[in-house]
């Protein structure tokens, strides 16, 4: 697979990653199955994609339990990202970003990967309470401590469905602040072709700087596949059983952008998906991107992975930003 870079420290990873966290959280938690999880795993990292994009929080704590099962064996074959800063309460989640805290819970992520350092640590949210300069400090004195590799940050702001600007002004305050303490390798934030919003500001800032672009969601939450049925509901652990545009009528409404990406697809053969040409669009806007769309079965490990051998033609990046705009919003 081909390699992409991230940050000034110029760390290799393969140019699809994976997203675990539909591993064990957020999504359909009866199809969630830990042994086929970690054959997924395996399979990414014999097909190249070597980025591991989990979280503490997410379980919470059990996906790095799974990550770390398969780190034990194939660390060297492995870029693992984890993400501090948010505690997962019965009814809520809050954000602690105390340096004591942010320790503890970096030697704690390290215990449950079965690894010596973390290569992307993330901070998933600043805390309201504890300026962003200080959690950035500890995170910085991890790498110092060869704890960590390199810093992250993930970016706030409303979900897609707003097209006016602004919508990352408090991601690139937040950029500037923590930049000014320690060098930011990477961004994540989601990027898809029905989320483009991070085109506008956020993705040229990165690229300016050479900091890493982690696209989260390139899939559309699995929409953009076009392996989900209008109305077919979700169960209520499933994030998706509260989102907007995935309501029976809002699914309805966005299959012309699904109808479009087979139409690119089609161009290509016929093994190629809808899916493939989502990701490939997602590559195509810049080297220093590199899209994380999460599975958690072989199948879709496998075509996801492929999607990275893909070009798209102009004719066909004009097609897909010719595609509708999304219906159905967080506001």
């Amino acid at each position: 697979m081909e390699r992409r870079t991230i940050g000034a420290g110029a760390l290799e990873v393969g140019a699809v990653g994976l997203g675990c966290m539909p591993m064990s959280w957020a999504y359909s938690g009866s199809r969630q199955r830990g042994d086929e999880s970690l054959r997924a795993v395996h399979r990414a990292l014999d097909a190249g994609s070597s980025l591991l994009d989990t979280a503490d929080m997410y379980g919470p704590f059990t996906n790095e339990l799974l990550v770390g099962r398969a780190l034990k064996e194939r660390r060297e074959d492995a870029f693992v990202s984890t993400k501090v800063g948010l505690l997962v309460g019965e009814q809520h989640i809050v954000a602690n970003g105390r340096p004591g805290y942010v320790k503890r819970a970096c030697d704690a992520s390290l215990r449950r990967l079965q690894t010596d350092v973390i290569d992307l640590y993330q901070l998933h949210r600043a805390d309201p309470e504890v300026p962003v300069e200080e959690t950035w400090g500890a995170m910085a004195e991890l790498v110092r401590a060869g704890k960590v590799r390199a810093l992250g940050l993930c970016a706030v702001g409303a979900r897609g469905g707003r097209r006016s600007g602004g919508l990352y002004d408090g991601t690139i305050r937040q950029l500037r602040r923590v930049q000014q303490v320690f060098p930011v390798s990477a961004v994540e934030a989601e990027l898809s072709v029905w989320s483009p919003e991070a085109l506008e500001t956020l993705l040229p800032w990165c690229e300016a700087r050479g900091v890493g672009f982690l696209a989260a969601m390139p899939l559309g939450n699995g929409f953009l596949t076009g392996t989900l049925t209008p109305g077919q509901g979700f169960e209520p652990d499933d994030m998706r059983a509260r989102h907007p545009r995935f309501t029976g009528e809002m699914m309805a409404a966005n299959q012309p952008i699904v109808v479009g990406l087979r139409r690119v697809a089609a161009r290509h053969g016929e093994a190629v998906t809808a899916a493939q040409v989502a990701l490939a669009w997602v590559l195509a806007q810049g080297r220093h991107v590199i899209p994380v769309p999460g599975a958690k079965r072989e199948r879709w490990v496998t075509e996801n992975a492929a999607a990275a051998g893909l070009r798209l033609t102009p004719q066909d990046l004009a097609d897909v930003a010719e595609l509708p705009g999304a219906q159905g919003s967080w506001e």
